[in-house]
């Protein structure tokens, strides 16, 4: 996964690829050589007292010397570049693919996860990438070169990598073995305390309120604790690895003192030839040693590339269309946005039951459509097929008259005026937020809008007015004042179907009456959907249907409904008394 990652986002950088690959090669002959040179001025030059040949030497080392710090320094600039530019577009491509997951695959893999993913795995792949154009390109060149440069210096003597060299390379494997599974259970514990971390930020409120602080403490401790502990454990290998290679490059020196000298003492090897082929030993056990430390991060970036093309090798259940369809236009100036769900079920992978069955109703432009229910009797469920935030799979959902399946989904969504169960504001201000629904809106139209969803009066009196600051969430602000924000924002868009999930749920009777009588005019040439749990707010309503366990068991108006249903019924007069459902 790793290579075939590395393979796609480093093609378009090919060029620069090959400009680290040639400095690295220029500058790793140019260290190469250097010992030799060194080698010659000691037996030509101090031994038989030739200053000249020694400064001509030094003066061509010291030119050898400019040219590799210069192909060293450029090197690693180019591949740092290169790294991180691989990172930006490996980070850029997940977010743009997970923007088109529904929630079905978000549900699969977990905000945390995602975000683990897009962040703390992109840069371990980056960092394996970032130390291979910097180190891993120089270690293969060093060994071969070390070796080529070893044997011309002396054959027998070089006998002696026939026995470190393998030692080594077994050494570094075993442990590089035992470090594998540890790495792809540090990814999933890092998932696990960034999962417990931002549970416990979001709900900061329940904790203090419910007096869990002590819990919820000991919850992250032992999230925290697992991490560490898998930390440890590579520590520990990665402590024994380095003291190995140590041990082995030490006594190969050693070895190559021992047996070198009794060649130099033999008139067998020069002292110069014996310093440099020192010089290439120790060369090559630190490309080994170079070749360690990749060792020791590409199993963990082999881990995190697995995850990151594990994300990107999913395909989002909403596709757009392969041949996409457009509604007719509407005739005689015709209204449009109506909605048509025909024997419409809804089952989530691996669910025993259907969250929704048979479920079908219209909702025609210029009148209320309200949807009614207990808890858990899919209301939200029905809705979100709607601008296909999850696909039916069963039946179909219409929106002037075109299967959503077969609409461009920035089309379909274009028309729609969204306000969701949970309203959530953007960090920025109160315009920038809702100017999600209309980028170009004047002030004229956002305090408009702020007027008809009753939120005008509290903006006035924030500091800076639509320039007021809003924090990540909205937080600031409380859950009614959020609420008519986002409503506000659906009403810049002008769509032709709205859909208010329980968006009136933090609103006080008093400001919801004035709301909903101030929509009136606004929302009068456009379909209106209304999930709610009040009575009070859909009562009034042109049609109601009443959820039941997924099904539609009556629709009809208030009056007609509180004679024929008696699930309907159940729910009023759990919220009014006789005489006001009257």
């Amino acid at each position: 996964m790793l290579v075939r990652l590395l393979r796609q986002y480093l093609a378009p950088y090919r060029g620069q690829v090959a400009v680290v690959l040639v400095l690295q090669v220029v500058q790793t002959v140019a260290t190469l050589v250097l010992p030799s040179l060194n080698a010659d001025i000691i037996d030509r030059g101090v031994a038989v007292g030739d200053t000249g040949f020694i400064l001509r030497t030094g003066a061509v080392m010291l030119a050898i010397s400019l040219v590799q710090v210069v192909c060293a320094v450029v090197a690693v600039y180019v591949g740092a570049r290169t790294a991180m530019a691989l990172g930006r577009d490996v980070r850029g491509d997940l977010f743009s693919h997970v923007q088109r997951f529904s929630a079905q695959e978000v549900g699969h893999f977990g905000a945390p996860s995602l975000i683990t993913r897009t962040t703390n795995d992109v840069q371990q792949v980056q960092m394996v990438l970032l130390f291979t154009l910097t180190l891993m390109v120089v270690a293969p060149i060093m060994l071969v070169g070390g070796v080529v440069m070893a044997l011309r210096e002396d054959v027998a003597l070089s006998s002696l990598l026939l026995v470190a060299v393998p030692v080594l390379a077994v050494t570094v494997a075993m442990i590089v073995r035992r470090m594998v599974p540890h790495f792809r259970v540090m990814q999933k514990r890092i998932d696990r305390i960034n999962a417990v971390l931002r549970e416990q930020i979001a709900g900061v409120r329940v904790i203090r309120a419910f007096v869990r602080e002590r819990r919820e403490s000991e919850r992250f401790a032992a999230a925290s604790t697992e991490l560490m502990e898998t930390s440890v454990r590579v520590g520990r290998l990665m402590a024994l690895m380095f003291p190995a290679v140590m041990l082995v490059m030490n006594a190969t020196s050693v070895a190559v003192l021992w047996f070198g000298g009794r060649r130099v003492d033999d008139g067998v090897m020069e002292v110069g030839a014996l310093a440099a082929f020192l010089s290439y030993i120790m060369y090559i056990l630190m490309a080994v040693m170079m070749a360690t430390m990749m060792f020791v991060m590409v199993p963990r970036a082999v881990v995190a590339s697995e995850r990151i093309t594990s994300v990107l090798d999913t395909e989002p259940t909403v596709r757009p269309p392969d041949r996409p369809r457009r509604p007719a236009p509407a005739a005689d100036g015709g209204l449009r946005g109506r909605l048509e769900l025909r024997d419409v079920d809804f089952r989530y992978p691996g669910a025993e039951a259907a969250v929704l069955r048979g479920v079908s109703l219209t909702a025609a432009p210029g009148r209320t459509t309200a949807i009614i229910g207990s808890t858990g009797a899919g209301k939200t469920t029905l809705l979100n097929l709607v601008p296909r935030l999850i696909e039916v799979t069963g039946g179909a959902v219409l929106v002037d008259g075109v299967d959503v399946r077969e609409r461009v989904p920035d089309e379909l969504w274009a028309g729609i005026g969204l306000v969701p169960q949970r309203a959530f504001l953007f960090g920025g201000t109160i315009a920038s937020n809702l100017r999600y629904g209309k980028a170009d809106a004047t002030q004229d139209e956002l305090w408009h809008a702020l007027e008809v969803a009753q939120a005008r009066e509290f903006v006035e009196r924030m500091d800076g007015g639509l320039d007021a600051p809003v924090v990540q969430g909205g937080q600031n602000l409380s859950g009614g004042q959020r609420q008519r924000l986002a409503i506000a924002r659906a009403l810049l868009r002008r769509p032709s179907l709205y859909l208010f999930d329980d968006a009136f749920s933090a609103l006080d009777v008093a400001t919801d009456a004035r709301l909903r009588a101030a929509l009136v005019p606004e929302t009068r040439h456009a379909t209106v959907v209304v999930v709610a749990q009040r009575v009070a707010t859909i009562r009034h309503a042109d049609q109601i249907v009443v959820l039941d366990a997924g099904a539609v068991v009556a629709a009809g108006t208030h009056e007609e409904l509180m004679g024929t249903s008696d699930t309907y019924r159940e729910i009023v007069l759990s919220q009014l008394s006789l005489e006001e459902a009257a």
